[in-house]
């Protein structure tokens, strides 16, 4: 029987800070070294950057477009899929993952989070958000100190 490889995406910004680049090509760099393939919404920032690291190390990376055009998508990405569907992809990115790990973001992170969330796949962040409920912290995202815990933390969190 074929070993099924493990998917996990990468979320965040179209736009990201020097840092959150760092941290997502530093990510995608450990999602390769461990034999994964790489999932995000395959435009610029954090999707770039997690794809140019994936790619550093021989890694696969899937980018899943809010457009019709594949041109739309980054340079480091292999396979393109094509929705035409607009941030709905978000749900493709969040639901394709056995993990997700958000890396800064904004309101299209957070939507991808809550989906993740919702369909009990597990959350790992490196500067995102924190959600709270009734006033309370909710710990459903679970924090990350750098690239490689949270990519060791994602794989501890898989199940098949």
């Amino acid at each position: 029987m074929i070993e099924k490889k493990k998917l996990i995406a990468v979320i965040g910004g179209s736009k990201s800070s020097a840092e959150e680049s760092k941290l997502a090509e530093e990510v995608g760099r450990e999602v390769a070294k461990r034999s994964a393939i790489l999932v995000c919404g395959g435009l610029g920032g954090v999707m770039e950057a997690a794809c140019r690291g994936a790619n550093s190390e021989g890694g696969l990376t899937i980018g899943v477009l809010p457009g019709e055009n594949s041109r739309e998508a980054n340079e480091y990405v292999q396979i393109p899929i094509i929705t035409g569907i607009g941030y709905a992809r978000n749900v493709v990115v969040a639901k394709s993952a056995q993990a997700v790990i958000a890396i800064g973001g904004s309101y299209g992170t957070l939507t991808e989070i809550g989906y993740a969330l919702q369909n009990g796949i597990p959350v790992i962040g490196l500067d995102t958000w924190s959600i709270s409920r009734k006033g309370k912290a909710d710990k459903s995202i679970i924090s990350a100190e750098n690239a490689a815990d949270a990519v060791s933390i994602a794989f501890d969190h898989i199940t098949d």
